[in-house]
């Protein structure tokens, strides 16, 4: 069940929404537990049992390792400051065997039914080329839905509890609504128990302003996923599926309306799922922050995708650079360094963790480790090169805070990202080299673009007019943003007709030009595979 499908929008959310209003307050939770239950049996069937599992073991773990911290609490003020900081020691190594199994168990299902037959094959390849009979055997296994989310979500709440940012939940099925809230389960946002898991505990009355601040959003992520990207999927498929006939401007095409394509349908689901819950009065985070505004590779990294990018930076790059190991390192590297480069090159090894993470989260394939690490080699050069480019620019009299200077840098961040989602969609990595190759080579064919477009891509010049119109409304829209404006709240301030036309024409828009029915593919939410 689809978010931008009849049967998602109308008979389930609208149950839901009713159900959950008619429940007394305090049990309205207990609405929406059974709503995601269901959004999940009727789409992973008995592979529900996965999710239940998992919940059972971070619901055990989190319990044990408050009752160890609990423990520490009772017995710390009858110590003297030697005893006490050794049972804190050893409080902490009893939790830290708490995580490791949890991750060993969690990531290990995760491991099995994701990774397992592309480790596999590549052990395999290596067997042959060593001339060993032996052989991994290839497991058809079904991926159970939002496996890659919820795992991360898990493994947050038990590493939160055991750093007392938040107490174990004692509700095994709160906990469980937690992991499989409808609105998240497929693509996101990943969510941290003390900000989701408070929001669903809390007793939410009818809102009539959030209502329609999430009927405004479910509108604006249907038009993204329905109009837009679902539109230039044709396009893209066509010149990607037959990539050896083209070259030139219809390629550097595919690529710009791919990474379009991609934007407008995460954000277009996540904008779905954040409408969803404030219905219910729910407060998701953000997981894009105008990510196309941004002036480095860095930046856009903290703009897209944003709540995996923190769980990384929190769960990943904070351990190992605070490890006892890792201090030690970076304090060699002040002894024989620069105050710059002391700070910074401890930062890359640490970076490294998470970017290979980063790559192989997105999928069981070496092209992306290649983009994971792609955006690690440019965030490197970048953070190397930075004395030399400041050295730079004062020398010929850059001012780097000149507009000219931040628009260049904008193009330049588009650029490399648009590098970035060519290895993301291409096949494998020898396809994106030869796309990225053919980019430089003259279209050759026997008709023009629009001919191309209109014969491979399915497209007309008014879907290219009604893209181009989109853009820059997004870029209006986007300035606006960046400039401190809610458009939720200039919206509501518009006179009444104003404010009807706003909500009717997308919708209008939605239902005659939407990109669904005879002559469009099905495109399935990108990141939903993940």
């Amino acid at each position: 069940m689809q978010y931008n499908s009849w049967l998602y929008l109308f008979p389930f959310l609208g149950a839901s929404i009713i159900l959950y209003y008619l429940i007394p307050v305090k049990r309205r939770w207990i609405g929406l537990l059974f709503s995601s239950l269901l959004f999940y049996i009727l789409a992973m069937k008995n592979l529900v049992a996965v999710v239940l599992f998992t919940t059972a073991t971070i619901y055990l773990g989190a319990r044990t390792i408050e009752e160890f911290n609990e423990q520490f609490k009772l017995k710390k003020k009858e110590l003297d400051r030697a005893a006490r900081k050794e049972l804190k020691s050893k409080i902490t190594k009893k939790n830290r065997y708490v995580i490791a199994l949890l991750c060993v168990i969690n990531f290990g299902i995760l491991f099995i039914t994701k990774y397992f037959n592309f480790f596999g094959e590549n052990i395999n390849a290596l067997f042959h080329a060593l001339h060993i009979s032996a052989q991994i055997p290839f497991l058809d296994i079904f991926l159970p839905l939002g496996i890659s989310f919820y795992t991360l979500s898990a493994i947050s709440y038990i590493t939160d509890v055991a750093r007392g940012v938040c107490k174990a939940e004692k509700n095994y099925f709160r906990l469980l609504l937690f992991l499989i809230f409808f609105p998240i389960i497929t693509e996101g946002p990943i969510s941290r128990y003390g900000q989701l898991g408070e929001e669903l505990k809390a007793e939410h009355h009818f809102d009539y302003k959030q209502f329609c601040f999430g009927t405004q959003l479910i509108v604006w992520g249907l038009f993204q996923k329905v109009l837009l990207s679902d539109r230039v999927n044709m396009y893209v498929r066509a010149i990607f599926s037959n990539h050896e006939k083209y070259s030139g401007f219809p390629v550097i095409m595919a690529i710009l309306l791919y990474t379009f394509q991609l934007y407008m349908d995460f954000a277009g689901c996540i904008n779905i799922a954040r409408g969803s819950a404030q219905l219910f009065g729910i407060t998701l985070e953000e997981n894009f922050k105008r990510p196309f505004f941004a002036t480095s590779v860095n930046e856009f990294w903290r703009r897209w995708h944003i709540t995996l990018g923190a769980w990384f930076k929190d769960y990943i790059f904070y351990p190992i650079s605070l490890g006892t190991h890792f201090q030690k390192f970076s304090q060699n590297c002040r002894k024989h360094m620069n105050r710059y480069y002391a700070a910074t090159i401890p930062g890359i090894f640490a970076l490294f963790a998470v970017w290979f993470g980063n790559g192989i989260w997105h999928g069981a394939e070496w092209k992306y480790i290649i983009y994971g690490l792609y955006y690690y080699v440019i965030m490197v050069l970048g953070m190397l090169l930075e004395p030399a480019f400041v050295s730079f620019c004062s020398k010929l009299n850059i001012d780097r805070n000149a507009s000219w200077y931040h628009t260049m840098q904008v193009v330049r961040t588009f650029i490399l990202v648009n590098i970035g989602m060519l290895i993301f969609r291409s096949k494998d990595i020898k396809t994106a080299i030869t796309m990225l190759g053919s980019v430089f080579q003259p279209w050759h064919g026997k008709s023009n673009f629009w001919q191309l477009a209109f014969n491979r891509g399915g497209l007309f010049k008014l879907d290219f007019l009604l893209i181009a119109f989109s853009v820059i409304l997004l870029y209006f829209i986007g300035k606006k943003q960046e400039n401190g404006h809610s458009i939720r709240e200039l919206i509501l301030a518009q006179p009444l007709p104003i404010r009807w036309a706003i909500y009717i024409i997308p919708i209008v828009l939605i239902i005659i030009a939407g990109a669904y029915g005879p002559g469009w593919g099905v495109a399935d939410f990108i990141y939903a595979k993940f």
